[in-house]
């Protein structure tokens, strides 16, 4: 089954929860698949109580539908600061921000590609590279996430002389 179909399955029970299931990751593997679902909450951060309710009614789904073949891992995850992208809408939501995407054919003889998002119109995400505007049929995207920017802080013994104090 594939990340979308799964998305799409485990969605609505996750809304009824009150959160938004952001997106599923599936791993196959022959010993012991891994699938991840991310989740959110418009209103707050999301919760280990969050992630285990999640759990637990994602792994009934799993149960009645059985839409993954042999064993797996089910692992409940808030989308952290390199959120992973998913949909033009969440493209769409962090306009502005760095975003990492990987292709899954090459565009301009490249597969990857880094810089601010700069628009969305449609399946199509526009992102600076290089100064460049490229537009990125959504359809191509295998993998895409948020680059968190952190303000840099000056080093210590940087920009100035440390000042002695003297007790007296």
């Amino acid at each position: 089954m594939r990340n979308e179909e799964l998305t799409n399955l485990v969605s609505p029970a996750i809304a009824d929860m009150g959160l938004e299931c952001l997106g599923v990751e599936y791993s196959p593997s022959h010993g012991n698949s891994l699938v991840r679902v991310y989740i959110d909450r418009a209103d707050a951060a999301v919760t280990v109580d969050d992630c285990e309710a999640v759990s637990r009614q994602v792994s009934a789904l799993f149960d009645v539908n059985d839409p993954i073949d042999g064993r797996y891992t089910l692992e409940v995850s808030s989308p952290g600061l390199d959120r992973p992208l998913y949909t033009p809408a969440q493209f769409a939501r962090f306009a502005g921000q760095q975003a990492k995407v990987e292709l899954s054919l090459p565009l301009n003889g490249r597969r990857r590609f880094q810089g601010p998002i700069l628009a969305v119109e449609g399946e199509t995400i526009t992102i600076e590279q290089d100064g460049v505007a490229v537009a990125i049929a959504h359809g191509n995207v295998q993998k895409a996430k948020l680059v968190p920017e952190f303000a840099s802080t000056p080093k210590p013994g940087k920009g100035g002389k440390a000042q002695k104090s003297k007790s007296t």
